[in-house]
């Protein structure tokens, strides 16, 4: 199935959780906001949100530094 993220269409598998998908990519869930279809999601819902295809999701990773 076919979702966009940060702007760009992505093939992923079917069922894929967000969890996974964090997983995948190399994110850092406690330091990742994800807002799926314009709804900011639980971190604690990570595991058990299934994605759609169509979904559009933006992804925030927080970098410490100084």
């Amino acid at each position: 199935m076919k979702i966009t993220i940060n702007g760009e269409t992505k093939e992923i598998a079917d069922g894929a959780t967000v969890a996974a998908l964090l997983d995948e990519l190399g994110f850092d869930p406690k330091a990742t906001v994800v807002e799926r279809n314009a709804e900011i999601l639980e971190r604690a819902n990570y595991a058990d949100t299934t994605l759609a295809d169509g979904d559009a999701l933006e992804l925030v990773r927080f970098v410490g530094g100084g």
